[in-house]
């Protein structure tokens, strides 16, 4: 998000070095805010259903691109396994078992910081309001995208003993 006012006394910000960064600040030193740009949290799961990873696509996405499922880490979450699971059973309608770190991984481009967990579920797959489609991946066929979410698929795939192999990714315009 680009803020051009400042939220507490609405100058104008400027640009401005603070913390060995250009950012966005306040000029009024009585005021004193400095837009930080932090990155926002958020949950990803390698859900493993009935032998199988499932990967979704987003009604908003491309017709050919499905992904772990995500959401943001929100206020109200007792923790970051406890907003996966949460996640898991809006999206795919599935109960998560337990949320088994992966790792964290940068998403740049999105200005995120994901935090991925590998949960084995159980259920009848409904997708939820977001999702237009989901599709089956033996673990053994899956192939990752080698960006955030995909990097943390590679991991746990890894960590099962499989070997692989990278897709294109075309860059953004």
């Amino acid at each position: 998000m680009s803020f051009k006012f400042c939220p507490h006394c609405a100058q104008p910000l400027q640009a401005r070095e603070e913390g060995e960064a250009l950012r966005q600040a306040c000029p009024d030193t009585r005021c004193g805010y400095v837009h930080w740009d932090n990155p926002t949290p958020v949950v990803a799961a390698v859900v493993e259903h009935e032998g199988a990873i499932i990967l979704a696509r987003n009604k908003a996405w491309p017709t050919a691109f499905y992904a772990l499922i995500t959401g943001f880490l929100e206020k109200a979450d007792p923790s970051p396994e406890q907003a996966i699971l949460r996640e898991v059973e809006e999206e795919l309608g599935l109960q998560g078992q337990a949320a088994n770190f992966i790792g964290h991984y940068r998403f740049e481009r999105q200005n995120q910081i994901i935090i991925a967990y590998h949960v084995p579920a159980t259920g009848t797959i409904v997708l939820g309001d977001e999702l237009a489609d989901f599709k089956r991946v033996p673990p053994e066929k899956a192939r990752y995208w080698p960006v955030a979410t995909g990097l943390a698929l590679r991991d746990w795939l890894v960590a099962q003993g499989h070997s692989p192999q990278a897709i294109e990714v075309p860059k953004p315009a």
